[in-house]
């Protein structure tokens, strides 16, 4: 199996358990925070899915990975709408899929910009870290549910 098979493969689970943890949380919930200052949850949404662009972007691009963390803030800011964070994250992870099917084994081994953020790892490392970055969020909107009185299902199959 390649490499860029198995990044596929990571992806489409990723996709499918975010989606089924946080499929309790509607339109209703998308300005849902748990506090003042907290993302909503449309916000959190659309994090993930500016992540998953950011990883690709950083990935690939000679500058590496952008740091301007304050205006990537302000994009996911504006997000008020679930539907429409969640349009963008299904668009993140196909365009994600699309890219590592376009890579041979030996670009994904070539080596990320040098740098902070996993400098020096080899490309193929983004897929890992995307994985982990959706779970941690795809964790937090759960509690986002449960306090909205909503019971996830398990991420990992339908029960």
């Amino acid at each position: 199996m390649s490499i860029a098979h198995q990044a596929v493969i990571e992806l489409q689970s990723a996709r499918e358990f975010f989606n089924r943890s946080t499929r309790g949380l509607t339109e209703a919930h998308s300005n849902f925070a748990p506090a003042e200052g907290m993302m909503t949850a449309a916000q959190q949404v659309a994090h993930v899915a500016h992540t998953i662009d950011w990883f690709l972007d950083g990935a690939f691009r000679p500058e590496g990975f952008d740091t301007n963390w304050e205006e990537q803030a302000k994009v996911v800011g504006r997000y008020t709408s679930m539907e429409q964070a969640r349009a963008w994250f299904e668009r993140a992870v196909a365009n994600a899929i699309a890219k590592a099917e376009s890579l041979s084994d030996a670009e994904l081994l070539e080596a990320l910009p040098a740098g902070p953020i996993m400098g020096g790892a080899p490309r193929m490392a983004i897929f890992g870290a995307i994985t982990d970055h959706t779970a941690h969020h795809r964790g937090a909107l759960t509690v986002y549910a449960r306090l909205n009185g909503i019971v996830p299902p398990m991420p990992y199959m339908e029960m």
